[in-house]
């Protein structure tokens, strides 16, 4: 797996891999249907030398892009989102490329904490967080532009600063 910029040229590979209801239901910010200039104008978008939105590209399906991770920030606080084509649902892909975000967060951004979340109907999201070592800090409802409306939902914090085990936990394989 490599974590690296999107391209924009690979704007309708990008938009094949993310555009399912299913993917779209459990993201906040994903407009649905989703279509290839969503896609491409995602990847217009200037980026900076600390930019953290990466695509997934997997080694074992020939070199594509299977999902999109990174974090963003809004007033100091960074949030770690993820997602990945249904196909390869639980193969580690999203525990994988969320160690080496947080990896980076902590090692090249300095950062003490990050927070994510998911939706309540989205208990697998929960599972890999979890295995991060990330905690539930409370519930709150989140509005869902795919569904259209607001979700229940369950926010989660990592301390990056907490102790050697964390930073542990996020590298260990």
């Amino acid at each position: 797996m490599t974590l690296r910029p999107g391209w924009p040229e690979e704007a309708p590979e990008l938009a094949q891999a993310i555009a399912h209801e299913s993917v779209a239901m459990k993201l906040a910010r994903l407009p649905w249907p989703y279509r290839p200039d969503d896609a491409a104008e995602w990847l217009s978008r200037p980026r900076g030398a600390t930019d953290t939105d990466f695509v997934i590209v997997s080694h074992e399906h020939d070199f594509r892009i299977i999902g999109g991770i990174g974090l963003r920030e809004d007033a100091g606080v960074f949030d770690l989102g993820y997602w990945l084509t249904p196909s390869v649902w639980g193969r580690g892909y999203a525990t994988e490329a969320s160690r080496a975000v947080l990896h980076m967060a902590r090692h090249a951004l300095g950062l003490k904490s990050v927070s994510s979340g998911h939706f309540v109907d989205n208990p697998a999201s929960g599972n890999v967080l979890r295995k991060l070592g990330f905690r539930e800090t409370g519930r709150a409802p989140l509005y869902c532009m795919a569904r259209g409306r607001e979700v229940a939902s369950v926010k989660m914090a990592l301390d990056l600063d907490d102790d050697d085990r964390t930073a542990d936990m996020c590298l260990a394989a």
